[in-house]
């Protein structure tokens, strides 16, 4: 299993972004969350096999159409990932 994190900056918010990325984390068997940030950008956290944080990552590059992504940000992956259940919004 694999944890990691990520800042997404653009377009992000008010497009659909968050539902994207939970169809996407959900569809990769991912555990983990997605939550605006009061800057505009959206971060991202998700544990999972190497393959589907992969893919997430790369996901994350296109977002869905309304979006324009500029920048996808490593950040440190929180702890606690593994007692989740799912992927989730946090409001």
């Amino acid at each position: 299993m694999e944890s990691r994190a990520w800042r997404v900056s653009g377009v992000v918010q008010g497009v659909g972004f968050r539902y994207f990325v939970l169809r996407q984390g959900s569809a990769l068997c991912l555990r983990g969350y997605v939550r605006n940030m009061p800057d505009g950008s959206v971060e991202v956290a998700a544990l999972g096999l190497p393959e589907a944080v992969g893919a997430l990552e790369k996901a994350l590059w296109t977002g869905p159409p309304q979006a324009s992504v500029y920048d996808v940000r490593p950040l440190d992956a929180p702890g606690g990932l593994e007692r989740r259940s799912g992927f989730d919004i946090e409001y």
